[in-house]
């Protein structure tokens, strides 16, 4: 079974947590460091960012992070060694975050097969086009029993919602904004009001909530409207602050906590 899939089979009534950082920041070396502490620490899923030049989805904080990557000279393939290295070592789910730009220039095919290779679970690509998923990316994702996961946000129409619910597996990304990522101190009214219609909708798939999610009042309201929250801005910052995975993890659980 796809790690991604057990994980929410067998998550009972558990509220998951899944980090994001970006691969090559704050060094080129340290993928491996982070994923294995991260796991060591009990977080559920990370997404590893694959930094790109122009990142359309990314607010200053993980910008930041792709440009210092990029700098360092972290590529796609480069990430997919390094991820190679520790795949015995790795049991929890690893999804790729990344620009459809790259995964075309790399081939789709290649990317995917890679993926299967390098103990990736899934994939999130923020500017993917339903349409180009539906006739490119998923029949080649299907072949590797690859998770390409999907965004939602509050602009997202309820028909929309439903074929990609319909037409996808593992979870999907509930984005708690429709604007670019980046730590929140609360969600509004607004937003609750979104978090409680997806609710209303009962669909298939579970769902993640993530953008904004930095403190206890965050957490806690994405949990309580999802399986779990996904938390990004914050902890780069962290990272990039201590430049140790381990402290930047205790950092991050203390600011959850208050």
């Amino acid at each position: 079974m796809n790690k991604i899939n057990r994980l929410f089979s067998e998550r009972g009534s558990r509220k998951l947590l899944s980090l994001y950082f970006c691969a090559g920041c704050p060094t080129l070396e340290g993928t491996g460091e982070v994923i294995l502490t991260m796991q060591q620490k009990g977080i559920d899923m990370i997404e590893v960012g694959i930094p790109f030049s122009d990142p359309l989805a990314d607010g200053p904080v993980i910008q930041a992070a792709g440009t210092v990557a990029l700098r360092n000279g972290m590529t796609l393939t480069k990430l997919f060694q390094q991820l190679e290295d520790i795949k015995t070592q790795v049991r929890i789910p690893l999804v790729l975050m990344g620009y459809y730009n790259v995964i075309m220039h790399y081939g789709v095919e290649n990317f995917c097969k890679r993926c299967v290779e390098a103990g990736v679970s899934g994939t999130i690509i923020p500017d993917l086009p339903f349409a180009d998923y539906l006739e490119v990316v998923k029949p080649v994702a299907d072949k590797y029993d690859l998770r390409v996961i999907m965004m939602i946000t509050p602009e997202t129409s309820e028909e929309r919602i439903r074929f990609i619910d319909q037409y996808t597996e593992g979870f999907i990304y509930m984005v708690s904004s429709a604007s670019t990522t980046g730590a929140q101190q609360s969600f509004d009214e607004a937003k609750q009001a979104y978090f409680r219609h997806i609710n209303g909708m009962n669909l298939r798939n579970p769902r993640m909530i993530g953008f904004g999610i930095s403190n206890r009042q965050t957490l806690e309201s994405a949990q309580q409207n999802a399986a779990g929250a996904i938390i990004g801005s914050k902890f780069v910052t962290l990272l990039n602050q201590t430049k140790e995975p381990g402290k930047a993890l205790d950092l991050l659980f203390e600011a959850l906590s208050q």
